[in-house]
């Protein structure tokens, strides 16, 4: 276990970048996600979770009060300067055993100046599907926020896409920064020049660990290499994350806030998660597109800053090389197989792409069928696309000593089992398929990490 080691350094920004408020005061904290493991790493194991994590009493030494960020945004394309925290704060910074500055953040805890007409709540079934992605997006080595703790706060509330009154919960996420794309469009909204270069040194001190100075070319790099292995990791994952906004960007390319989520059943370009993605802006197959359009917007707000964009162009040309680099890297460590050089990687991921994309197998099924560099037989596997990855993997073999490989169905997480599961706490409060569905994406993020032991509860 980790010292506990709190560092509030979003107060270095200024007042300009936040607002203080206060959390709702709930009616119930009834604990029905704890992550001790989380807890582990930055020193709160032993906490008392109601108290922190629902009541929001200020853990010692950090901030005295919650802050709301101020952020703007776009939208599917739309400018909107009226975002910021809405349901959601900042409640504590803290280190981690490597040194990482964290923030303990907040969703469904209350209004904020920036709630605009909305409640500042979470029904119980956003807080399940938030956990539900961030375990399964952590086990398959997406760098993902990680739901820290969630409570049920018995409060009913009225919602026009789910049953109504439906049940509300608080979330609290552990992040490697809040800090967005939009948190730079703002300042760039109001032409503050001062605020831009503050924000910049705040990002690659604190979040990069590197010399404040380094400039905003320094930082922009650093945002599109990290950004491009996101994207990458969602295309390997098979995730769609839904609302890929630029207020949804992360500078230090860490996923987080899931709500339209969805894993993709097969290999579909066109597969989206929102229903209201009626263009497939942030379809699966566009995501790529969608961050470096994002990016885009971010050098923008950077120009502000340098003498011109041609230095801040060059960088998001290559961005394209590295979500390539990525995705080959990707692909062959979810295949179970070594590194063997770029080249041999890249014909590794193309020649997966192009098996994954006759439709013929499930993407959890083929990267299951196929880790260590098994070679699967059977009609599903009869297209020559399939005979094509064989011969690109060769001799390479990876290990499938794990137990979890002789299970007959992979461990997936595809809309039906997340609605099943929401079904059972819905109609009857049994929370047991949620339990064990956690504890076997950790099995599997263990097996597919070689990790030994056994998944903890999730309430352990």
């Amino acid at each position: 276990m980790q010292p506990y080691r709190p560092d509030p350094r979003i107060l270095e920004l200024g007042e300009t970048f936040y607002d203080p408020v206060r959390a709702a005061n709930f009616p119930a904290c009834t604990a029905r996600f704890v992550n001790t493991r989380a807890a582990a790493e930055v020193g709160l194991e032993g906490t008392d979770w109601a108290r922190h994590f629902c009541r929001f009493e200020p853990l010692p030494g950090n901030l005295e009060a919650p802050l709301a960020l101020r952020y703007h945004g776009h939208q599917f394309r739309s400018y909107n300067p009226e975002l910021g925290d809405g349901r959601g704060f900042l409640f504590a910074q803290l280190r981690d055993g490597a040194g990482r500055l964290m923030d303990l953040g907040t969703k469904g805890s209350g209004q904020t100046p920036w709630s605009r007409f909305g409640d500042g709540r979470l029904t119980l079934k956003g807080g399940v599907r938030e956990v539900l992605a961030t375990e399964m997006l952590q086990a398959l080595g997406v760098n993902t926020s990680r739901s820290f703790a969630l409570f049920e706060t018995g409060e009913e509330l009225e919602r026009n896409d789910e049953p109504s009154p439906t049940r509300s919960a608080v979330l609290t996420r552990l992040s490697h920064g809040h800090i967005r794309i939009g948190t730079f469009q703002r300042l760039a909204f109001g032409e503050d020049v001062a605020g831009l270069e503050r924000l910049v040194r705040y990002c690659l001190e604190h979040l990069y660990g590197e010399a404040a100075d380094g400039g905003a070319e320094r930082l922009f790099a650093l945002v599109t290499e990290r950004t491009a292995a996101l994207a990458a990791s969602y295309m390997v994952a098979g995730f769609v994350h839904g609302v890929l906004n630029t207020d949804n960007i992360n500078i230090t390319g860490e996923s987080f806030d899931y709500g339209p989520w969805r894993f993709a059943p097969s290999w579909d370009p066109a597969f989206t998660a929102a229903y209201f993605d009626h263009a497939g802006l942030y379809a699966f197959g566009r995501q790529p597109e969608a961050i470096q359009w994002n990016l885009a917007q971010l050098a923008g707000c950077l120009a502000l800053m340098t003498d011109g964009h041609d230095g801040l162009q060059a960088i998001l040309e290559g961005f394209a090389g590295q979500f390539h680099a990525a995705l080959a890297a990707g692909m062959v460590g979810r295949l179970g197989l070594a590194p063997a050089g770029a080249e041999e990687d890249r014909v590794v991921a193309r020649t997966a792409v192009a098996a994954l994309g006759t439709g013929a197998i499930g993407i959890d099924r083929f990267f299951f069928d196929w880790f260590g560099g098994e070679r699967p037989g059977g009609e599903a596997y009869a297209d020559p696309a399939f005979q094509a990855l064989a011969e690109a993997i060769g001799e390479r073999r990876g290990a499938r000593a794990h137990p979890y490989w002789s299970d007959p169905e992979p461990c997936s997480l595809l809309i039906d089992e997340v609605e099943a599961i929401w079904a059972s706490i819905a109609s009857d409060d049994d929370w047991a398929p949620f339990e064990a569905k956690v504890a076997a994406i950790r099995r599997m993020g263990e097996a597919l990490t070689g990790a030994a032991g056994s998944a903890s509860s999730p309430l352990a």
